[in-house]
């Protein structure tokens, strides 16, 4: 199963994407990765490693795995998290990237609840409407759900191991069909940690 993680710092993306950018475009995602990294500072994983290796790695499926070199994703996927977990707005990524990349974002966050609606509810909502996205937005998502499986026996919570799997089992897995490489590689994935299929909750 192959995992992703080699871009730890913006660096580490810069020089794997320098062949393929030009230098306007690298720029234009470091200032997304530092508009990333100054909003989500402090913020950690569940294993305990910093919140933007999580970014990077979304980035670096996309680039490597993918091919993508349209900036205006990979800029989404620096800032994918932005809205729904920093105090930063859909409009501050409009107004500082462009609607396109704010657009990206939005597709991939998770709305606020409707009165009366639970969290369960506005998840299934959420993970319901992901059926609808145009296929870069969904590549854009597929790449984050992998970056957060890819390594899931690391996480500190066996009962949130389960559920996860399950949940990207039904919801992801069958998504990934919009791109055979994305479709080989939850594949593997849900193989390696079918185990988590037949733990008793």
């Amino acid at each position: 199963m192959r995992t992703f993680g080699t871009w730890l710092t913006w660096d580490d993306a810069s020089s794997a994407l320098t062949t393929r950018l030009t230098g306007a475009e690298l720029d234009r995602l470091a200032d997304a990765y530092a508009f990333a990294a100054e909003h989500h500072a402090g913020q950690t994983r569940p294993a305990g490693e910093p919140y933007t290796r999580h970014l990077l790695e979304v980035a670096e499926i996309l680039a490597t795995e993918l091919d993508v070199t349209d900036t205006d994703l990979l800029a989404a996927a620096l800032l994918h998290d932005v809205v729904e977990d920093t105090p930063a707005t859909s409009a501050d990524v409009a107004e500082r990237f462009g609607p396109r990349v704010a657009t990206l974002v939005d597709a991939v966050t998770k709305p606020p609840p409707e009165p009366g609606e639970d969290g369960a509810a506005v998840r299934l909502r959420y993970l319901d409407h992901l059926r609808d996205l145009p296929a870069d937005t969904l590549r854009l998502k597929l790449a984050d759900r992998y970056s957060n499986v890819q390594r899931l026996h690391t996480h500190p919570r066996p009962a949130k191991q389960r559920a996860y799997y399950a949940e990207t089992r039904r919801h992801l897995v069958p998504l990934a069909a919009v791109d055979p490489r994305m479709a080989a590689l939850f594949a593997d994935w849900e193989r390696a940690y079918a185990h988590l299929a037949d733990t008793p909750s």
